[in-house]
């Protein structure tokens, strides 16, 4: 029998022509709100730990970079994945913001297409019939564009997309729509071997954000609509079914349950692995500062608040945690939920799609609802990525079977979505421009809440950056007016104060900081340098310490740590911590310029003259270390190529005090005959004992030593004598006996040369 019209002009209207279309449409949307990305900067919150402040990210793609990935929990997450898009991103752009946003924006429209196919794809899941060019798939290619449209340009995915730092939850959408698609694969045929791709697009989802933990509820309840397997065996594809053609079948839920056990498995171990990693870094917001009973009447307002800014995305801001909550609001917005959980209920039989939508919106915003607090936003945009799919595809099945009657209803209801996209592409990318750098966010922040502590503090770290203190101390203020312990405000405020010299002022706010979160790193490291200007070096050693227990790849904090070390004559220590210096940031000229000197101090002059070229291949005009590199050779007698690193020094700064000593010394004692110049010995250090004053008896020994060579001996014993003199009063007495033991050459009319 042919079919009926009305069942073929649909067809024309949803062939792979309008499918492809669609997915064209949906990148064009895509690009058009979000591109204007890569020509923003990075991001002051989060941006810095995720990428540009990290060691092993910015390096790229590297072996050790890999392992770490796999093996930390730093930024209060185990998501390897995460860090290896980050680390390829490095690879590819090093830190040009743009690239980076540009791998965000391209995620984006990979997940809308994802989503409209993959929503097509599952509402030709029918029973009874094979999946095809069925009238149920047809029809379905319009709402899950509207869907997919909605989901692509919602002003609410701004945090999302426009945010470097939060790439964890456009790749871990990509995997969890892959998942779905996986599934719907298994769903046509079920077997072992159509599962695994499921659990691997899921393991895959779970290393990019462990807020996937909530995939196995969604597919129970695809299971239910449209795929409709709680009622039959096994699927099949039919026409248009609906839910009260089937019996609800105990035993299929129970198989559908078991079903998911390996994904569910997976899920808690995620959920575990997750709380114990922020646990252990003091990330999880603990009851005393956050009661239960503030959570909990929170938890509807949150949702309630979710609800509104899908349908009213106006003043879309960072919001921080409130300290009360108004009861009567609680309970207004519990009602409203519970209202509408009775009404899509009453409704599951003739309308599944409601339930579904409305489960899919409630269920997956668990994990970031606030019962587990972590970090300092209670409501976020970014949270409601996933999430808010459900209330649009509840929206878009509803209009679907309302409309039905209508005349003209593809014109209405095209011209309707056309209105409802156009308005959200205007509000997202006026959204988006707000994330175009550090100013223009927090201002826009400022000006659209009330109290918001976190967008002073981060306002103010932006203006301290650029040298605007007193700006940025008034907003630091601002923020601890507000919320006298939020510990960020408390340590920027104190490395304000630290830049200024206002050391112990600096102590006291870290310390404060500190018995706010004990497990700050940034606090801990910057309470460490702080004691360390302040000479008190044990101290500030303990500091460093408890920083590397929170962070043990951070090359900043082992860096300082071996300055401190070295100034407590712990040389071997020292070293060890110069090198993870150099072993987590390779191209770190202090670290191995500090190593160098070290492994002088230490008599390793080889090695020192090794560590030292090195610091010149990373640095060719660093004096210093031409200077300490020449000292190096000098000591191990390669006399020809100190000068030369001395004369370098010279050119570098011609009044460089060190160099003009060490190459006079050279020139005057130098056991090789063709090297020593006495004239130009008695230059050199006559200019550095102008520089010095005459105060130094290391350069009036030298000048003493130049005078031999020159043959004026009586002007040799005046000068040795004077440095003796000097050297009585510096309690130095090695340093005395050898100026002694030259006098008395130059008393004898000989010159002083070292020994071959």
């Amino acid at each position: 029998m042919a079919a009926p019209q009305s069942q073929e002009r649909p067809a024309g209207w949803n062939g792979n022509g309008a499918v492809f279309g669609v997915c064209v449409l949906l990148v064009v949307a895509v690009l058009l709100v979000f591109g204007q990305t890569v020509r923003h900067g990075f991001i002051n919150c989060d941006d810095g730990p995720y990428v540009y402040d990290n060691t092993q990210v910015v390096k790229g793609l590297t072996l050790t970079g890999m392992v770490w990935a796999f093996t930390t929990s730093s930024s209060a997450y185990w998501h390897p994945l995460t860090w290896l898009s980050h680390m390829l991103d490095c690879q590819l752009w090093g830190l040009n913001a743009g690239g980076h946003h540009l791998t965000n924006v391209l995620l984006h429209a990979a997940n809308a297409v994802l989503l409209f196919l993959v929503l097509r794809q599952m509402m030709g899941l029918r029973p009874d019939k094979s999946i095809g060019a069925s009238s149920a798939a047809a029809g379905a290619l319009w709402p899950s564009a509207f869907v997919a449209a909605v989901f692509a340009i919602h002003p609410l995915n701004v945090e999302s997309v426009a945010w470097v730092a939060e790439r964890k939850n456009v790749l871990s959408t990509f995997f969890w729509l892959l998942t779905m698609s996986a599934y719907l694969w298994y769903v046509r045929r079920p077997g072992w071997r159509r599962y695994v791709p499921v659990v691997v697009c899921y393991v895959l989802g779970l290393m990019s954000k462990p807020m996937l933990v909530t995939l196995p509820f969604v597919l129970l309840l695809l299971d239910y609509w449209p795929l409709y397997r709680f009622s039959l065996p096994s699927p099949k594809v039919a026409s248009q079914p609906s839910t009260s053609n089937h019996q609800f079948s105990f035993a299929n839920s129970l198989r559908l349950v078991v079903e998911k056990l390996p994904l569910l498995l997976l899920a808690g171990v995620s959920s575990v692995v997750t709380y114990l990693g922020q646990k252990n870094l003091g990330a999880v917001t603990t009851l005393e500062r956050s009661p239960l009973s503030l959570r909990l009447a929170k938890v509807p307002i949150n949702y309630a608040t979710y609800l509104r800014d899908i349908f009213w995305p106006e003043g879309l801001a960072i919001h921080p945690y409130p300290s009360t909550v108004l009861v009567s609001l609680a309970v207004l917005c519990a009602l409203l939920l519970a209202g509408m959980t009775f009404l899509v209920l009453w409704g599951i039989r003739s309308k599944p799609y409601l339930a579904v939508g409305w489960f899919w919106f409630l269920g997956t915003l668990v994990p970031v609802i606030g019962l587990v607090q972590v970090g300092d936003t209670p409501v976020a945009d970014r949270f409601t990525y996933l999430p808010q799919i459900g209330i649009y595809l509840l929206l878009a099945w509803a209009m679907k079977d309302l409309s039905v009657p209508w005349r003209c209803r593809r014109q209405v209801l095209g011209t309707g979505a056309a209105i409802v996209v156009a308005a959200l592409m205007l509000c997202a990318w006026k959204q988006t421009s707000y994330w175009r750098n550090d100013e223009s966010l927090w201002g826009h922040t400022l000006a659209c809440t009330s109290g918001n502590y976190l967008a002073h503090n981060y306002l103010g770290y932006w203006l301290a950056a650029r040298g605007r203190t007193a700006e940025a101390l008034d907003h630091y203020q601002k923020a601890l007016e507000i919320s006298p312990d939020y510990p960020d405000a408390r340590n920027n405020l104190g490395t304000l104060f630290f830049n200024q010299g206002r050391t112990d002022e600096a102590i006291n706010q870290f310390k404060k900081a500190l018995e706010m979160e004990p497990y700050s790193l940034n606090a801990h490291y910057n309470l460490g340098n702080a004691l360390l200007e302040a000479g008190r070096i044990d101290e500030a050693v303990i500091q460093f310490r408890k920083a590397l227990e929170i962070a043990p790849d951070d090359a900043d904090t082992y860096y300082n740590l071996g300055v401190a070390l070295v100034r407590m004559g712990r040389p071997d220590e020292a070293r060890g911590c110069f090198q993870k210096v150099i072993e987590f940031k390779p191209d770190s000229v202090g670290a191995y310029n500090n190593l160098g000197l070290v492994l002088f101090t230490q008599g390793k002059f080889a090695e020192a003259i090794k560590a030292y070229r090195r610091t010149l291949e990373l640095k060719p005009n660093y004096a210093d270390a031409h200077f300490m590199l020449g000292c190096a050779l000098r000591s191990q007698r390669e006399f020809e190529a100190a000068k030369e690193q001395f004369q370098e020094v010279l050119k570098m700064e011609p009044g460089h005090e060190m160099a003009q000593n060490g190459l006079a010394w050279l020139l005057a004692t130098c056991p090789e005959a063709s090297l020593r110049d006495g004239a130009r010995a008695v230059e050199l250090a006559r200019e550095a004992e102008q520089v010095s004053g005459g105060k130094q008896a290391e350069i009036l020994d030298t000048l003493a030593a130049a005078y031999a060579e020159a043959g004026r001996y009586p002007e040799a014993v005046e000068t040795a004598r004077r440095a003796l003199s000097l050297v009585a009063t510096q309690n130095n007495q090695p340093l005395a006996e050898a100026i002694q033991s030259r006098l008395k050459l130059y008393e004898a009319g000989s010159p002083y040369h070292e020994k071959p």
